[in-house]
């Protein structure tokens, strides 16, 4: 009796202190430590474990593990939950109930293999830690491998009830340790990202220093010795080496070399196939190796003919890719077998190569582009001087063409005025012979009232003859003259648009002459621009006149049809004609300098060449056409009412 009440003295003593040590310890190995110390005074607790679960990903951790025959896992270490049927620890978590078994019951239980892992137990007895909502925390187990030492129905009580006691102070204790742990999670990964980023910064800032170089059109040398700099600044360095390739002759070449052992590259310039550097462009994928990834490449035949020091720890090759147009190679490598390169560094070697092949395109693009502009500075000065004579001769042929159509309007006016002034000459030579007739009569006394009113009749028809005849060669000489000055004047000055339309067309009445073709001509009488009446004269000649040459037939009936009109400050002119018209292409070439159809006719190629400058350049419009096989031919010209003088002719 004294001694059963002296273990329930201890097992309030225990519990008390239960009760302390969550209050008073931080870590959860510590408690459990301690909780098994204690119950080691009230029972046999020499193997002793407690098992915690993590919901997130359903896995145990053994954060106390005490046993005599077995040695059990890293108390940080997470082991996937088993099934009931696999393990008691297991099934006593899964069913939240204590189990008590014996090696037997086992047995029977693994129908003949152990049940769980680890070793049989002679007597195995185990609680679930359960929180208020009664979910499970873990498991508390204890066993015994003593036939002699079994646990009886009060000790699995006890069991129960400071299990119960450990439940409740591991909550708290669990939620600080998570706590602690996701601080120290969140710690290290704070530090991680700060060496990312601070690993980040200086690649970035070792792009930035590769671009600036691409940018600075430094010779080779230097700008590999500045590139080796850089890529110092990131890995271990000290032996450095630059390959170039050369496509054109099938090489490859060292512009840039550092190394502790070799002073000097082997070769400044080898074929491509030999050495390290040539399986890398082959494969056009960055490289890692130690000397005896090197023998075996080597010994397969993959690297032929090793070029330099082969007494290697460590060797990264990273081919200059740019649209898988292979530039070169950049290699580092160490002899320090305690310097050893990482796949990191291979990934940050690959990535840097990338930009410095960009920067290396993009070097040789600006010396291919120099060279190209120089050559075409000198091609351009070649040209200019070329088109400045073609213009010279293009004004020269248009002057000629304008004279020779201001000639042919002489020829035509002159041949208009012979008419008028023949018919004076002969009214003229009558009426000289029938004075002198008359004269006779009187001089011999035979005038008589009806010869004398005779006389004054053919005087009267004669006088009215000539009167017309030289009022209209007056009208003719006057258009001509006015037409013929502004043409070959650039004055701007102010006219009446449609009484300087009928004199051109009055000009041009030789041309039309005998032609079946009607011209009508709508404009508003009170129409008055200020502008250039030569370039509108020029412009109106040079419509009538191709579509007299290239829309009618010469005793082709036809129809002209010119209307003005003003649009705001604009003067909207569209001429028609209902000619033959033409094809697209022929129309896409109608404002070409000298293209014609009719080049064996008398054309010149230029009428439209002339016709579109002067209404786009000296009038200062824009000009439309539109025609299609049999349909004519129409032009849309718009230009400003009020002309402003081109620069090139201010004065």
């Amino acid at each position: 009796m004294e001694d059963r009440l002296a273990r329930l003295e201890a097992v309030q003593a225990m519990l008390l202190d239960i009760g302390h040590l969550s209050a008073s310890c931080t870590d959860i190995g510590e408690f459990i430590g301690a909780v098994h110390r204690a119950l080691g005074r009230i029972m046999y607790a020499e193997n002793f474990y407690v098992t915690l679960a993590e919901r997130e990903d359903n896995t145990v951790r053994f954060v106390y593990f005490a046993d005599s025959r077995d040695e059990g896992p890293s108390p940080d270490e997470r082991v996937t939950l088993a099934s009931a049927e696999q393990s008691p620890t297991a099934w006593v978590m899964l069913n939240k109930q204590p189990l008590s078994m014996t090696a037997d019951e086992m047995r029977e239980r693994g129908t003949g293999m152990v049940w769980g892992t680890g070793s049989l137990a002679e007597h195995w007895m185990g609680c679930p830690l359960l929180d208020q909502q009664h979910e499970v925390l873990g498991a508390i187990v204890i066993q015994s491998y003593r036939p002699e030492q079994r646990y009886g129905a009060e000790d699995q009580a006890l069991f129960e009830l400071i299990a119960n006691h450990v439940s409740n102070a591991l909550q708290g204790l669990q939620s600080m340790d998570r706590l602690e742990r996701a601080v120290q999670e969140r710690t290290l990964l704070l530090a991680r990202e700060v060496a990312e980023r601070r690993r980040a910064e200086q690649v970035q800032h070792a792009l930035y220093q590769i671009a600036d170089l691409s940018a600075s059109a430094l010779e080779t040398e230097e700008l590999a010795s500045n590139l080796h700099a850089i890529i110092g600044e990131l890995m271990m360095a000290k032996n450095f080496l630059i390959a170039l390739t050369h496509p054109d002759t099938g090489e490859i070449s060292i512009p840039y070399f550092a190394d502790e052992k070799d002073g000097a590259p082997p070769h400044k310039r080898f074929p491509f196939g030999m050495g390290m550097v040539s399986y890398v462009l082959q494969t056009k994928q960055a490289q890692l190796h130690d000397a005896g990834s090197f023998a075996r490449l080597h010994a397969a035949g993959k690297v032929k003919q090793p070029l330099g020091n082969t007494d290697i720890a460590s060797w990264i090759g990273a081919p200059m890719l740019v649209n898988d147009k292979a530039y070169g190679v950049l290699v580092v490598q160490s002899y320090d077998p305690t310097i050893l390169y990482t796949k990191a560094d291979l990934d940050l070697m690959a990535f840097i190569s990338s930009h410095v092949a960009v920067a290396i395109a993009r070097m040789q693009a600006d010396r291919a582009i120099r060279k190209a502009k120089e050559r075409l500075e000198h091609q351009n000065a070649a040209l200019e001087q070329a088109l400045h004579q073609l213009q010279e001769a293009q004004s020269e042929l248009v002057r000629k063409e304008k004279l020779a159509s201001l000639g042919q309007m002489v020829a035509g006016v002159a041949h208009e005025i012979n008419t008028p002034l023949g018919i004076c000459v002969t009214a003229t030579s009558h009426l000289v012979q029938e004075l002198k007739l008359t004269r006779e009569e009187l001089a011999a006394g035979q005038m008589t009232e009806d010869s004398l009113e005779a006389f004054f009749d053919i005087v009267d028809q004669s006088l009215r003859i000539m009167t017309t005849n030289t009022q209209r060669a007056a009208t003719l000489v006057r258009s001509f003259k006015q037409v013929a000055v502004d043409q070959s004047s650039d004055d701007i000055r102010s006219f009446n648009l449609g009484t300087y339309l009928n004199e051109v067309l009055l000009s041009l009445q030789p041309k039309l002459k005998g032609r079946p073709i009607e011209v009508a001509i709508d404009c508003p009488k009170d129409l008055l621009l200020e502008s250039f009446p030569g370039a509108v004269s020029q412009i109106v000649t040079n419509m009538v006149v191709n579509s007299l040459m290239h829309g009618f037939e010469r005793d082709q009936h036809g129809h002209i049809t010119i209307h003005a009109a003003l649009d705001g400050d604009q003067v909207v002119f569209d001429y028609a004609d209902d000619g033959a018209g033409m094809d697209a292409e022929t129309l896409a070439k109608l404002f070409d300098p000298f293209f014609t159809t009719k080049r064996g006719s008398g054309g010149s190629g230029l009428g439209g060449h002339i016709l579109y400058n002067l209404a786009t350049g000296v009038l200062g419009g824009s000009l439309r056409v539109e025609s299609s096989p049999g349909q004519g031919l129409r032009y849309h010209l718009r230009f400003p009412r009020k002309a402003t003088r081109p620069a090139s002719k201010a004065a």
